[in-house]
């Protein structure tokens, strides 16, 4: 799988909205190998979204169509500054349900010291976690060459999620999660989306 990452501030979340939605109308049906985004704006206006394609070679086939520059050229219009962009396709994804159906979204950016340790750490004990946090759906993590990552956790609810942030994990997970926080090489920065923005191909 191919991540691209795009954040930026917005100017007004509601136009930029109603574009990513006529994005997932008019251009998704003819985006080769697309395979779902995940996108929304914090309280203080940052925009992020994960485009998620089958391979580099098919996002840069979509980004090459006519339609597309000329939908982001538009959607740029409602950003205070020029968009930042990270693409990898160091993927790892952990799902235990539809990650379409989350009713919130945390993604976390930083840069770790270890991305093969963070990598293998992110990919074990799913089941243990189904079974501690079942407000968690799955995560999405991207790693970059130079040792930055970013992950989306999606959860059922924002509210099931802070519930589930209080609780005293068993030893194991404690430990996992202890060697992820120890692993961070930066402090990392944080997007609660509240009411993110979904879309698939099954959602067409």
């Amino acid at each position: 799988m191919f991540v691209q990452v795009i954040q930026g501030q917005l100017t007004d979340a509601a136009q930029a909205h109603a574009a990513m939605d006529r994005w997932m109308e008019e251009l998704a049906p003819e985006a080769p190998g697309w395979v779902g985004t995940t996108a929304g704006v914090t309280a203080d206006g940052r925009f992020i979204a994960l485009a998620r394609f089958d391979s580099a070679d098919s996002a840069r086939r979509n980004s090459e169509s006519p339609a597309q520059d000329k939908w982001w050229h538009e959607f740029s219009s409602l950003l205070s500054a020029e968009a930042a962009f990270r693409d990898t396709e160091d993927v790892t994804v952990t799902l235990a349900g539809d990650p379409d159906t989350a009713g919130f979204v945390q993604i976390i950016r930083g840069r770790t010291s270890d991305p093969d340790r963070v990598r293998s750490l992110m990919s074990q004990g799913s089941d243990a976690w189904a079974g501690f946090r079942p407000d968690l759906i799955g995560n999405v993590l991207s790693l970059y060459d130079d040792g930055a990552f970013t992950t989306a956790f999606y959860f059922t609810s924002e509210a099931a999620a802070r519930e589930g942030e209080l609780k005293e994990p068993p030893a194991e997970l404690k430990a996992e999660v202890d060697e992820l926080n120890a692993l961070d090489a930066e402090p990392p920065e944080y997007f609660d989306l509240t009411r993110p923005w979904l879309y698939s191909p099954a959602s067409t």
